[in-house]
């Protein structure tokens, strides 16, 4: 890579580390990034995750207020994720690369559909708190722990929008404070990221320029997301994934 092509790399790193700290989805700017400057689907993905794992770290950190009196349930949920992320990390390698390249953009769509989403999915949870006065598990039950393994092995595969992903079966599953369970959904995609990158590291092919780029960039965006993500315009967020989400789409389908 040039050096121009170096700093993008970079300033996608922060942009996806603050994006995956409020919302999820940071996947989207940094994978399309990589493509571009030529690595091929599999190695940009498990060189992507790698680097993403310090900014979620980074995020981790930035709420970890919120996450305070929370452990039982990031024990209990946590489990779920890195069972989930283990058994999406090893599909990724035992899966041919053919796969990858027929799955992602049926993913990707699937992920942006969830971005644009979003609001009315967060209205839906916020109408059924209000109307549903029946006491709900402390930990979300037997079902939310099943959903949370089914999104740790799309994480572990792939990973775009896990976070929308977990952080709309949080707010449907548990009846918490909003902020809490962000905490708690930065944990969980960390853990799968987290466990993912261990795997790539030891047999997968990693792109080390291009996992150290995004890793410094993300540490600085998750700090930032986490500081200032309540401040952002939600709508010109989601509109930044979905146009790289596309592109993204577009440059898998015509490789």
């Amino acid at each position: 890579m040039t050096w121009l092509e170096q700093l993008a790399v970079f300033g996608a790193g922060i942009a996806a580390g603050g994006i995956n700290t409020i919302v999820g989805s940071g996947t989207l700017l940094t994978f399309p990034v990589l493509l571009a400057f030529g690595l091929p689907p599999v190695t940009a993905n498990v060189s992507n995750t790698i680097g993403l794992v310090p900014g979620s770290i980074s995020g981790v950190h930035g709420y970890r207020r919120e996450l305070a009196g929370q452990r039982d349930r990031l024990v209990r949920l946590g489990t779920a994720s890195l069972l989930g992320g283990i058994t999406g990390a090893v599909l990724l390698l035992v899966l041919p690369a053919g796969a990858f390249k027929a799955i992602v953009p049926i993913l990707i769509i699937l992920a942006l559909v969830l971005v644009v989403v979003q609001p009315r999915l967060a209205g839906w949870v916020k109408r059924r708190r209000e109307n549903d006065g029946a006491p709900a598990p402390a930990h979300g039950g037997p079902v939310l722990f099943a959903a949370i393994f089914a999104t740790g092995v799309y994480g572990g595969y792939f990973g775009a929008a896990q976070g929308v992903l977990l952080i709309g079966l949080l707010g449907v599953f548990v009846h918490d404070d909003i902020q809490r369970l962000n905490g708690v959904k930065n944990a969980l995609a960390l853990i799968v990221n987290a466990v993912s990158a261990l795997i790539f590291i030891v047999v997968a092919d990693v792109d080390w320029r291009a996992a150290v780029l995004i890793a410094l960039g993300s540490i600085i965006g998750g700090q930032l997301g986490a500081r200032l993500g309540r401040r952002m315009p939600p709508v010109a967020l989601r509109a930044v994934i979905v146009v790289v989400g596309v592109i993204a789409v577009i440059r898998l389908m015509a490789s």
